[in-house]
C-alpha cells in the first residue's frame, strides 16, 4: 500500500493549475506508459519507496498513451524530451528537474526537492 497519492493529469487545464501550484510548493510529473512493462516497475518501486518516506510534493500522473497531446505539450512547456517513464520536478513553473527510467527513483526526487523543503 502506498501513500503517494496520484493526481490525475489529463487536461490543460490541470496542467496549468499544477504550474500555479508550484509556485507555492514543488510538483511531481509521473509520465508513464501502460505499454511498458518497465515503466509499470518503475511505478511500483516508487510507489514502494514513498510508502517507507512520504515526500512533501504533489505528485501527478500522466498515462503519455491515454493523453499523448498533452504529454507532447508538457515536453514541450518544459523544454524536455518526451520520454516514460519520466519525472519532472516543477518549482515556480520552472522544470527544475527530470530524468528518465533508472534515473526514476525516490532519491533522485528527494534531492531535487531538498533546497525548498531543506
Amino acid at each position: 500500500m502506498t501513500n503517494l497519492n496520484w493526481i490525475e493529469l489529463s487536461t490543460l487545464e490541470i496542467l496549468d493549475a499544477l504550474v500555479e501550484k508550484s509556485f507555492s510548493r514543488p510538483v511531481l510529473i509521473y509520465k508513464h506508459s501502460t505499454s511498458c512493462a518497465f515503466s509499470s516497475v518503475v511505478r511500483s518501486r516508487l510507489e514502494h519507496a514513498w510508502s517507507k518516506k512520504p515526500l512533501n510534493i504533489d505528485s501527478y500522473f500522466l498515462n503519455v498513451i491515454t493523453h499523448r497531446q498533452l504529454s507532447n505539450g508538457v515536453a514541450e512547456m518544459f523544454q524536455v524530451e518526451h520520454q516514460s517513464p519520466q519525472i519532472l520536478i516543477i518549482i515556480n513553473g520552472i522544470c527544475v528537474f527530470h530524468d528518465s527510467h533508472f534515473g526514476v527513483n525516490h532519491q533522485a526526487i528527494q534531492q531535487a526537492i531538498t533546497p525548498v523543503n531543506g
